[in-house]
């Protein structure tokens, strides 16, 4: 009986670890949303308290780094070499395992906030898909987990003064992605395993925007939905048929949508800023029936919101965070954060955390009511937003990669 009762404390143990540690396999995560469900991640950290450790980062990008297991995935540019490669680090230390170079083209033109390498890679635990832009072509690539090149593919011409950013969606045995432009636009989907073309939706307004689509379940069936091209749409993810369509509310859009409540929440644009709130369970034309709420006060363009609860939370371009309640949209709070913000913010249990351009992460309790928890210094310019995988931060700055970690103990599987 003792031992039989050891081996099932054992697993029990072992158990809890493994639901303890989630992936992050692409953009924002398991979910697409940038929520983890970790609990003990760290909240208090500067440039050398509680970093497990801290790697240079070859060239430049903003693409965010991924997880699966002991493996993190990273995207970057060379721009002096004019070559876009993809990277593999050891999560316990860092260290390089291999890189590969996916393409070499000239840089193409893009938004100084923009960069080369601003497509954050998806996974499945066997391969990892990128995307890139050489000359007038998108580029999708798919590797295996030891650097060897499985198929490159190319689903058409991409254009876009602001330069590229789409980064693949992966669902059942399909990888997707976004082709707003300023010129015939879709929506494709690729097979997995060869790149061979599944699906192509048009996009009809033919205008430039570079959201990431997420996959919600709403209305009884999967739904992909995404801002874009003068529009927000939902399309049935298993063949690209358009489910429902709301127009505008602007030109264009850079940031992903969040789903809480049964309610999409979208912030946007260009050239007018909106917050707005969607009911996702119509069809065709929804635009004057499905809008549940409408503000346009302090609105953010290029970070995406997150949601917890039943509020929706975000932080726009020039540092202005607030909190709106999804199903009424009724401003709680407003509050400054840092000077300047690119990067989406994350979440792990019940925390928020909103990283600015200086390297300043601010930790908030996803409250009504405004509560900061702690402000940690990284010293160092940060673009690309943060991964939460198996209880660490993981922080792309301008030149290095920070794993966060809590004090005292060790990165788990070493």
């Amino acid at each position: 009986m003792a031992g039989r009762s050891a081996i099932s404390g054992v697993a029990l143990l072992l158990f809890t670890a493994a639901i303890g540690a989630e992936q992050w396999p692409g953009w924002r995560g398991p979910r697409g949303d940038g929520t983890s469900q970790e609990l003990h991640v760290p909240t208090r950290w500067t440039s050398t308290d509680n970093v497990r450790w801290k790697v240079p980062i070859p060239g430049k990008g903003h693409s965010s780094p991924i997880v699966w297991d002991d493996r993190i995935f990273l995207t970057t540019c060379l721009e002096n070499e004019e070559k876009r490669l993809l990277l593999c680090l050891n999560r316990s230390d860092g260290r390089l395992l291999w890189q590969r170079e996916v393409l070499k083209a000239k840089l193409e033109r893009k938004h100084n906030l923009n960069s080369f390498a601003s497509a954050t890679p998806a996974t499945d635990g066997k391969h990892v898909w990128v995307a890139f832009l050489q000359g007038a072509n998108m580029q999708v690539a798919c590797y295996d987990f030891d650097g060897n090149k499985v198929w490159q593919r190319s689903p058409g011409e991409f254009h876009s003064i602001q330069g590229f950013c789409s980064s693949p969606v992966l669902y059942k045995d399909l990888v997707i992605l976004n082709g707003d432009q300023d010129a015939e636009a879709w929506i494709v989907a690729l097979d997995k395993a060869t790149g061979t073309e599944r699906w192509r939706a048009d996009r009809p307004n033919r205008t430039r925007s570079y959201c990431t689509p997420l996959l919600i379940d709403a209305a009884g069936k999967k739904q992909l939905v995404l801002t874009g091209s003068k529009c927000v749409a939902s399309y049935d993810p298993d063949t690209g048929k358009q489910i429902w369509i709301v127009n505008g509310p602007t030109e264009q859009f850079v940031s992903s949508m969040v789903f809480t409540e049964n309610v999409l929440f979208l912030t946007a644009g260009y050239p007018t800023h909106h917050l707005m709130g969607i009911r996702p369970d119509g069809q065709g034309d929804v635009t004057r029936t499905h809008i549940l709420w409408h503000d346009r006060q302090a609105a953010d363009y290029v970070p995406s919101p997150i949601a917890h609860g039943k509020y929706f939370f975000f932080v726009n371009d020039n540092g202005t965070a607030g909190c709106v309640a999804a199903k009424t949209g009724e401003r709680m709070w407003t509050q400054r954060l840092g000077k300047h913000h690119s990067a989406s913010p994350v979440s792990a249990g019940d925390l928020l955390y909103f990283l600015d351009d200086d390297g300043n992460t601010f930790v908030v309790k996803p409250e009504p009511r405004f509560e900061l928890v702690s402000r940690n210094p990284l010293g160092e310019e940060c673009y690309a937003s943060p991964a939460i995988s198996h209880e660490e931060i993981l922080i792309r700055g301008l030149n290095h990669l920070y794993c966060i970690g809590q004090p005292g103990k060790a990165a788990q599987g070493e």
